[in-house]
């Protein structure tokens, strides 16, 4: 076939799909461990890696300098993702692999345990269940580049890898600190020794994980550092699979959500979708769905969700949406219509809901002018008219009247919560900052991976 006369398009439902199922992230991870592991039967291989289903279980390391506090860390963590906790004592705690023989020989003569033999027991452990179905989080390992290369080597890709340092936590009961010991090999000399062992070996390690590491300043108490570990590892990481952003921007009026998509627009070619301005283009086309909306517009009555559902459907569902994205705003007002709207199959990918306190609504929009003579838009605090004439022309639209903007804002406060019982996983934003702030948090949300919540809620920036 001559694609030059007919282009042949991708249906825009494959790429939904694909996005919704991660088949992209799932054919990456499939292709990486074929490179990897190189076997006789790739079917059986891929076969036996689809079976695994664990592209999304947590695969972390752990790194810092002695007496760090990487042992807390990973404890708290494996308590709140219920991972296994991997570590060069846990490894040879127990006689669970003929391995920890030979690494206990080594030890025992005190001659230093080849890297392939640790990178063999570590591949041995994390094939057991509980890796494979919980995930796993090494802790100190691994301590040199050599080790961090064999690993990467037999397939062993962590998700995430942090280096921090962090304070003491000292035990507040009496009787605990009357029966502490020192424990062995913290000396002053020993330690120091340990500290100058990692430097030497810190750099190759960081150039062995490259973008997947998280360098963090943990001179702090625990639980700040363990809040950022965990922010961390909640972001899945990036990957090379294509993404449509279909963002949906709430907030009462005034709130700065046709200013915040058209930045969103301007920037990222992002088709900008403002479901009143559809309306009133549909009516001045004399569509057919323009002479269902006009007698709602001659009658000053709200259009019916189900036509305007419909129109947003249409619009949202043409080529050009699909391969750029899009940002909606304007709709929906309510539950009902983002209930309806869902069942559409309109399911934006990032919701915002910007937050604004009701005087800084009456702020804004109530002092907004316009000059009926050359259709400039001004606000009298914000954006004065430049000449005493064109300021006595300026008019006041009707909508803007403070008891107009009250009633309006009461609405959307009546019904905001039930619209966002309806997004689960909204993003909510401080929209009371200039508005390049604002819109910097949003831009931050659209270009990272979407955090993976685990249950917590998004905390408003």
């Amino acid at each position: 076939m001559d694609a030059t006369k007919r282009p042949i398009h991708i249906p825009p439902q494959m790429g939904l799909y694909a996005e919704k199922h991660r088949l992209h992230q799932i054919m990456q991870g499939m292709l990486q461990g074929l490179l990897i592991h190189k076997p006789e039967e790739p079917l059986d291989f891929l076969i036996k890696q689809l079976k695994l289903d664990n592209y999304d279980v947590p695969k972390i390391c752990i790194l810092g300098p002695p007496a760090s506090g990487k042992t807390t860390i990973a404890m708290w963590l494996c308590k709140q993702l219920g991972t296994a906790r991997i570590s060069p004592e846990t490894l040879l705690t127990s006689a669970w692999s003929n391995l920890t023989y030979k690494v206990q020989e080594y030890q025992d003569t005190k001659q230093k345990i080849p890297d392939a033999l640790w990178a063999e027991l570590i591949v041995e452990r994390l094939q057991i269940e509980d890796c494979i179905h919980s995930g796993w989080i090494m802790e100190a390992i691994p301590q040199s580049r050599e080790l961090a290369r064999e690993l990467l080597g037999m397939g062993i890709i962590p998700k995430h890898v942090e280096v921090y340092h962090t304070t003491f936590d000292w035990p507040t009961e009496d009787y605990i600190q009357q029966r502490l010991k020192v424990p062995h090999g913290i000396s002053e000399v020993e330690t120091a020794r340990r500290i100058l062992k990692y430097h030497q070996d810190y750099p190759g390690i960081l150039q062995s994980f490259g973008s997947c590491m998280k360098l963090i300043n943990a001179d702090q108490p625990c639980a700040d550092v363990f809040a950022q570990v965990f922010t961390h590892v909640q972001a899945p990481p990036r990957t090379l699979a294509p993404f449509s952003p279909r963002i949906l921007l709430c907030g009462p009026p005034g709130s700065g959500k046709s200013m915040q998509a058209s930045l969103l627009s301007r920037k990222y070619g992002i088709i900008n979708v403002c479901c009143g301005q559809l309306l009133k283009e549909a009516v001045a086309d004399e569509t057919k769905l323009g002479e269902l909306i006009k007698p709602y517009f001659d009658s000053g009555w709200p259009v019916a969700d189900n036509i305007v559902v419909k129109m947003l459907s249409e619009r949202l569902n043409r080529l050009d949406c699909h391969i750029r994205g899009w940002v909606l705003h304007g709709f929906p007002r309510d539950e009902d219509q983002a209930k309806l709207m869902q069942r559409a199959n309109i399911n934006p990918n990032r919701v915002f809901f910007l937050h604004i306190t009701p005087e800084s609504i009456l702020e804004r929009l109530c002092y907004r002018m316009l000059d009926p003579v050359t259709g400039e838009r001004y606000h009298t605090l914000y954006q004065p008219a430049a000449s005493k004439e064109a300021s006595e022309r300026l008019l006041i639209h009707p909508r803007d009247l403070e008891e107009a903007v009250k009633l309006k804002v009461d609405a959307y406060l009546r019904i905001a919560e039930g619209l966002e019982t309806v997004f689960e996983d909204a993003i909510f934003i401080n929209g009371d900052q200039d508005p390049q702030t604002v819109f910097e948090y949003i831009e931050s949300y659209i270009v990272n991976p979407r955090p993976t919540t685990l249950g917590f809620p998004l905390e408003m920036a």
